[in-house]
């Protein structure tokens, strides 16, 4: 059951992702151009994948650390295998421009917000005092 419930809010949060991404293309990146709305992108889709992971904390029913840091690694597993298929599959974007998302010696901050996303499903249990019933 646990899975399952997984699988449905990261569903949730990849829908959420791809709503904000359409909206930076056509809304932020002709304002401020497509890297810095790339950019802009990753603490606005965090607090989104915070506030996913903080709604559906209790539902999803992890129990212990390691069962969240699982669901944490289980979504960053498939949101990048999702971006490699829409990216390079998709969009036919190239290797490299995927990857510079990647490179934070070069600004890209995409590394930075996959921690975040595998540390959500625990810090979202801790915030919502899921910790105490264990």
């Amino acid at each position: 059951m646990i899975w399952t419930r997984a699988l449905a809010a990261w569903g949730l949060i990849i829908a959420c992702e791809t709503v904000l991404g359409a909206l930076r293309g056509a809304l932020v990146a002709p304002a401020v151009g497509d890297w810095r709305a790339r950019q802009l992108g990753v603490p606005i889709g965090l607090a989104v994948i915070v506030g996913v992971g903080m709604l559906t904390a209790r539902w999803i029913g992890t129990r212990t650390t390691g069962q969240r840091l699982a669901v944490g690694a289980l979504w960053v597993a498939l949101t990048v295998a999702f971006e490699l298929a829409l990216g390079v599959g998709a969009m036919r974007l190239s290797w490299a421009r995927v990857l510079e998302d990647y490179d934070l010696s070069r600004g890209g901050l995409m590394g930075l917000g996959l921690l975040g996303m595998f540390l959500t499903p625990l810090l979202a249990a801790r915030w919502r005092g899921l910790d105490r019933r264990a």
